[in-house]
């Protein structure tokens, strides 16, 4: 048996063995060699680097600044004045009321019989104002009191009488601040009746 090694012989061959000079020096030469340590490299720890996020950048959104258009200033809308038709000029602020449906003033005699009751007061038609109501009947007595601004005023008959005037008594005259109203009779109730037309009269004298 051939044995390559002479250190296995020990354990093959129990008795003691007697080496030849020639193996002794090959066994003494034969080092051992210590046994290879394999270095267990450190595993390589790798960090993982998340990407960094991209945010996608958002478009600025801007309200579109709107100019604001100035509005036109309206005009006051005033309530027209109502256009009076009448005689006379209101020279002494003395209103005259009557009623005539069928005339765009007064009837031509009942116009001369008021002139003469005029003239014995000493005023002239130029000093009056006769309106018609029956032209005017939505006027009111506010309006009417604006427009002449009547210190005196007569009412002939009880159609004569405007919208918001506060009620009269027949015949009794009534003062209210600088202006004095008298509601009397009709001229077609005193041109047939005398003792109408006496009232009438003695009440003009006063007023």
């Amino acid at each position: 048996m051939k044995v390559e090694n002479p250190v296995a012989l020990r354990f093959i061959l129990q008795d003691e063995l007697y080496l030849l000079n020639t193996d002794k020096a090959l066994y003494e030469k034969r080092e051992i060699l210590p046994p290879i340590v394999e270095e267990i490299s450190e595993p390589e720890i790798r960090t993982q680097v998340s990407p960094p996020s991209i945010q996608e950048s958002q478009p600025e959104i801007k309200t579109p600044v709107i100019n604001k258009i100035p509005q036109e200033a309206k005009p006051e809308v005033k309530t027209p004045e109502p256009a009076f038709n009448y005689l006379g000029k209101n020279l002494k602020n003395f209103l005259i009321l009557v009623h005539y449906p069928d005339q765009e003033f007064i009837a031509e005699t009942h116009l001369a019989a008021l002139q003469n009751i005029l003239k014995r007061k000493a005023l002239e038609l130029d000093d009056v104002v006769i309106l018609n109501m029956a032209q005017h009947y939505n006027i009111t007595i506010a309006q009417l009191a604006a427009f002449f601004k009547p210190v005196k005023l007569l009412l002939l008959g009880q159609a004569a009488i405007p919208q918001g005037m506060t009620p009269l008594a027949l015949n009794t005259p009534k003062t209210s601040g600088t202006r004095t109203a008298l509601y009397s009779f009709g001229f077609d109730e005193m041109m047939d009746s005398v003792d109408n037309k006496k009232i009438f009269w003695e009440l003009m004298k006063a007023l």
